[in-house]
C-alpha cells in the first residue's frame, strides 16, 4: 500500500462571477487537492500504535526526528515519544510491555542477555549513534589538575587530556581522608566502562563488581556511583561528587553554568564508539516482524537526515523542545553543530563528535555488542571466564542486523539511501587500535582483548 499525502492549493481568485440577484460580484476561492504518492513502500504492519521511551539525551535525537519530519508516518506508524526518569525505569518498562521500543544505553539488552541484572531476551536491530559522551570534573578539581595538563604555545590544554593529569589529585583527597567520588549513569552504561577505561589507563583503579559488591568499588581508588543524566549538573554543584561521564547536553550544561569543565570526550576514548541503541523485546519482533523492520526504516532515515550538516541547526531547535531534551539552544548546539566546549571560551572543531548515520553508525554490529560483553567481564560483572564462542553466540542473540538489511533494502528500493551504504563486513569491525592507550581491540578474540590489560584483570585467563 502507497501513502497518500494531501496538499491544498488555494489559488487566487481568476474571474469575477456575476449573479443575477442584485447584479453584485462576488470573489469566489478556488481550492485545488493534489495528491502526491510516497514512494515509500508500507508493509502490513501489525501494531500501527506505538509508544516508545527516551532519557533527555541528545542521542535520542533519531527518534525525535523520526517523529517530527514524518518518516514513521510514512511507514503508517501513529507513534507517542515519551521522556522517562532513569534508565533503569526504561528497562522495566520495555520487559515489561508498557513501552513498545526505547532509545538505550547498549550494554542494557547485552546485560539481560548474559545474566547481569535483571534478565530478559531484548533486541536490537539499530544502533542510534556514535561519541557524544564527556568526562567532566569541578571547577576546583579543573583547577588541581590543570597544572599537570600539557599546553599548547598559546597555553591552552593539549587535548586529549589523560587521566594521569588527576592522578595526583586523587591522592591529595586520599591523603586528607576524602573519598574521590564520580558519577556515571548506569552499572552498564558506556559511560561506565568508557570512565573505567580513562581512569585505568592512567593506573587509577575504579573498583571491581562481585556478586556481593554490585556497586563496583572493590579496590577502587574512585567511586563510581550512578546519577540519571539530567541530573548530573545539580549534583556536581552540591559537591556530591566531583565529576561525572555522561552524554550530551550535560557536559555543555556544565559549561554553561559555569559549575565544570569537560577534560575529555569519548570520542577520544574511543574514536567512533558505539553509543545507544534502540530496543524491543524478543516476544514484540515475533508478533510483530513488519512493524519492527517499519520502525528500522523510519530510524535509518532519521539518523542520514540528522547527519547532514545543513540540518543540524534544525535538529537543534526540535530537540530543545520541551517533550524532547528540553536544553536551551546555546547549550545543544554546542556540541550539535560540529564543535565542543571545554574551557568557557576554549571551544574547538570537532565535527564527529555527534554521528547519527555516517560510518555505518545504524548498523547493530556484533563486534560492537562483543566490546560490552568484554567490559562486563573485565570488571567483574561476568564472574565466570567464557569461552570465545560464548562471546560471538551471546550477542547474535541480541544484536540483529538482519532486521536492519531488510529495511535496509526496502530504503534502497524507495531511493531513500545507496547501496553503498550498506556494510559489508560479516558483522564484525576489523581489529583497531583508536583507544586512548593504543590497545588493539579484536571482536573475534574477546578473551586475548580481556588479558591485555594491568588493571582489573586478576584471574581471568
Amino acid at each position: 500500500m502507497k501513502a497518500l499525502f494531501k496538499k491544498t492549493i488555494y489559488i487566487l481568485p481568476v474571474a469575477m462571477l456575476l449573479f443575477a440577484c442584485g447584479g453584485k460580484g462576488t470573489k469566489k476561492e478556488i481550492t485545488t487537492e493534489v495528491v502526491t504518492a510516497s514512494k515509500t513502500k508500507q508493509l502490513d504492519i501489525e501494531k500501527p500504535q506505538l509508544t516508545f521511551g527516551f532519557i533527555k539525551l541528545t542521542d535520542m535525537a533519531p527518534l525525535a526526528i523520526a517523529k517530527e519530519k514524518g518518516f514513521f508516518e510514512d511507514e503508517g506508524l501513529f507513534v507517542s515519544v515519551e521522556a522517562q526518569s532513569n534508565w533503569k525505569n526504561v528497562l522495566d518498562r520495555v520487559i515489561d510491555g508498557q513501552l513498545d521500543g526505547s532509545h538505550m544505553l547498549a550494554g542494557q539488552p547485552i546485560a539481560a542477555g548474559a545474566g547481569f541484572g535483571r534478565q530478559a531476551k531484548l533486541v536490537t536491530p539499530f544502533s542510534m549513534d556514535l561519541n557524544g559522551n564527556g568526562i567532566t570534573v569541578s571547577n576546583d578539581v579543573w583547577s588541581k589538575m590543570k597544572p599537570n595538563v600539557p599546553a599548547d604555545s598559546d597555553g591552552k590544554p593539549i587535548h586529549p587530556i589523560k587521566a594521569d593529569a588527576l592522578k595526583p589529585v586523587i591522592t591529595e583527597y586520599k591523603n586528607s581522608g576524602k573519598a574521590f567520588k564520580m558519577g556515571m549513569v548506569f552499572p552498564v552504561s558506556t559511560h561506565n566502562y568508557e570512565i573505567r577505561y580513562w581512569l585505568a589507563a592512567a593506573g587509577i583503579h575504579p573498583g571491581m563488581y562481585t556478586k556481593e559488591n554490585v556497586q563496583g568499588q572493590i579496590d577502587a581508588e574512585v567511586l563510581l556511583s550512578v546519577t540519571p543524566p539530567p541530573q548530573m549538573p545539580a549534583t556536581l554543584e552540591a559537591g556530591t561528587i566531583f565529576g561525572y561521564c555522561v552524554g550530551e547536553p550535560w557536559n555543555q550544561q556544565a559549561v554553561f553554568k559555569g559549575i565544570g569543565v569537560p577534560v575529555v570526550t569519548n570520542y577520544d576514548i574511543w574514536k567512533n564508539n558505539p553509543e545507544k541503541v534502540f530496543v524491543m523485546t524478543e516476544k514484540f519482533i515475533e508478533e510483530n516482524p513488519n512493524t519492527a523492520i517499519a520502525v528500522t526504516k523510519a530510524l535509518i532515515r532519521a539518523g542520514k537526515w540528522l547527519d547532514k550538516p545543513e540540518n543540524r541547526k534544525e535538529a537543534v531547535q526540535i530537540l530543545s523542545m520541551s517533550q524532547y531534551v528540553g536544553a536551551p539552544v546555546e547549550v545543544l548546539a554546542n556540541s550539535m553543530t560540529g564543535t565542543f566546549e571545554f574551557e568557557k571560551g576554549d571551544k574547538r572543531d570537532m565535527e564527529d563528535f555527534n554521528v547519527f548515520y555516517k560510518y555505518n553508525a545504524t548498523y547493530p554490529f556484533y563486534s560492537d555488542g562483543i566490546w560490552f560483553l568484554t567490559q562486563m567481564r573485565r570488571w567483574g560483572q561476568i564472574p565466570e571466564a567464557k569461552t570465545a564462542d560464548w562471546y560471538s553466540s551471546t550477542i547474535k542473540d541480541i544484536y540483529r542486523p538482519d532486521i536492519w538489511k531488510k529495511a535496509a533494502a526496502l530504503l534502497i528500493e524507495e531511493g531513500n539511501i545507496p547501496a553503498t551504504d550498506i556494510p559489508t563486513t560479516d558483522g564484525y569491525k576489523p581489529a583497531t587500535a583508536d583507544f586512548i592507550d593504543g590497545t588493539t581491540y579484536d571482536a573475534k578474540d574477546p578473551i586475548g582483548y580481556i588479558n591485555s590489560f594491568s588493571i582489573g584483570n586478576k584471574d581471568k585467563k
